[in-house]
Parts: structure tokens; C-alpha cells; sequence
């Protein structure tokens, strides 16, 4: 690699030190592409167990916020001033994987003895490879769950109002997401409202990011747990949202109870 392209890659990605958190650095798709290929061939040549001298510097889980990664080479000082070592676990669930995966990446092309970078359970083809919608129709059946990636989080995550970005899921598998995640995905698949289940919520629908994702649950009473309502969505020719509310049994005699209520109802929170 030219060391001229590799050096002027590197200031861009460094430019927006100190500046707003979550500046954007505009990459070109060749220039990505060759900081992977370079530096594929770097990996290849260098062990998989690596026996690393100190001093060293050695950092944890990056998860793309980028901000944060200039903070520790801040801290640390930028190479070659110090060697590092990265445990893995650049990408997912930050804004900005792809300019932390770069700078990574041309960091080890630059100074290959001084910078290591081991590979994490998040660097894998399952992570961030929703890239179009083919994807799910193209989901071999029948097929059983597995432990992670797409068809895993498709099933497994939630939303959650107190992040933004990707969150850790409390049921111990797959992820929470938040508002911003929903408005990039219907942007970028040219949708209006997701329509998901998976989650008691106490009216039987509750909205949420601004009514760009609704969650239904239908079963009433659930278990003989909940003091929840169930709920049915209807969607009319104009693409007019309605709700019908299935209200808990009182008791086992007077089991159905029939609402009705238009889609500006508010939700309430999930439990």
C-alpha cells in the first residue's frame, strides 16, 4: 500500500479529534477495501497466539464508539509512541465501527510489530450483515435458532428507551436497541412502522420512537400473572392503524371483554 494513501487516510480519521463527538470521516469504498486486504495479508503472516513483550499498552472492547478510541490513544499516546494491544470487539452497537475499524486497520498496516489487534466474538459475518431485506426472505427453513446473529436477533432483541445505539439484553442473548436504531433502519429500508411482539405490555400495544415501532401482545391476563390487556391491530386500505383491546378476564365466567381504540392512543411502559 502506498505509504502516502495509508498516511493520508490516518490524518483524515484523526482530523476529528477534539472535535464533535460523532463527526463523520468520509472514506472512500477502494480505500476501505484496501486497508483490508493489506492488512489480511499482515494478519495471515503473524501468528494466532501472539507472544507480546512489554512495555505495551492493552485495550478492551471499542464497540465503535470512536470518540472514545482517540481518547485512549490520548491517553496512551498515538503509535508508535507506545505499542498496543487490542483484545477485539471493535464493531456493533457504536455509530461509528467503520471509522474504528479503519483507523485499527491502518494503524496495523503502518506499524505491524508495534500494533496488534486479536479478533472478538463481534468480529464475524453475522455482526451488522442485515444489508437488505432478501436476506431474511433467503433464511433457509426450517432451521433451528442459533445462539446469535441474524435470525437470533430477529426472534431475540427488544427495544429499550434508556439507550441509544445497541444495548445488552437482559435475557442473556441477543441485544436491546434504541430509537435512533429504528429510524435508521426504516430510513434505510424504506418502511413506515415496525410491527413486532415478544414483550408483555400492559395495554396489549404500546408505541415507541416516536410511533416508528409498535409492539402488540395478544394474550390477556398472561399466565394468570398480568393484569394485562391483549391487543389486535387492524391496518385499513388507507394504511389507517387501529387497535382492539381484549380486556383481562375478571374472572373465568366473563372471560372476553372487547375494546376499541384508534391508533393516537398512547402506550404505556413495557413490563
Amino acid at each position: 500500500m502506498d505509504p502516502k494513501v495509508l498516511d493520508g487516510i490516518i490524518q483524515r480519521l484523526l482530523e476529528v479529534k477534539g472535535g464533535r463527538p460523532g463527526k463523520q470521516v468520509q472514506l472512500l469504498e477502494a480505500e476501505i477495501r484496501q486497508l483490508c486486504l493489506v492488512s489480511k495479508d499482515i494478519f495471515l503472516q503473524q501468528p494466532n497466539l501472539l507472544e507480546l513483550e512489554a512495555p505495551i499498552k492493552i485495550c478492551g472492547d471499542i464497540h465503535g464508539q470512536y470518540s472514545d478510541l482517540l481518547r485512549l490513544f490520548e491517553y496512551g499516546g498515538l503509535p508508535p509512541q507506545a505499542n498496543y494491544l487490542f483484545l477485539g470487539d471493535y464493531v456493533d452497537r457504536g455509530k461509528q465501527s467503520l471509522e474504528t475499524i479503519c483507523l485499527l486497520l491502518a494503524y496495523k498496516i503502518k506499524y505491524p510489530e508495534n500494533f496488534f489487534l486479536l479478533r472478538g466474538n463481534h468480529e464475524c459475518a453475522s455482526i451488522n450483515h442485515l444489508n437488505n431485506l432478501d436476506q431474511i426472505r433467503n433464511l433457509a427453513r426450517p432451521t433451528d435458532v442459533p445462539d446469535n446473529g441474524l435470525l437470533c436477533d430477529l426472534l431475540w432483541s427488544d427495544p429499550s428507551k434508556e439507550i441509544q445505539g445497541w444495548g445488552m439484553n437482559d435475557r442473556g442473548v441477543s441485544y436491546t436497541f434504541g430509537p435512533d436504531r429504528v429510524t435508521d433502519f426504516l430510513q434505510k429500508h424504506d418502511l413506515d412502522l415496525i410491527c413486532r411482539a415478544h414483550q408483555v405490555v400492559e395495554d396489549g400495544y404500546e408505541f415507541f420512537a416516536d410511533r416508528q415501532l409498535v409492539t402488540i401482545f395478544s394474550a390477556p391476563n398472561y399466565c394468570g400473572e398480568f393484569d394485562n390487556a391483549g391487543a389486535m391491530m387492524s391496518v385499513d386500505e388507507t394504511l389507517m392503524c387501529s387497535f382492539q383491546i381484549l380486556k383481562p378476564a375478571a374472572s373465568e365466567k366473563k372471560k372476553f371483554g372487547f375494546g376499541s381504540t384508534a391508533a393516537s392512543r398512547t402506550g404505556t411502559p413495557a413490563w
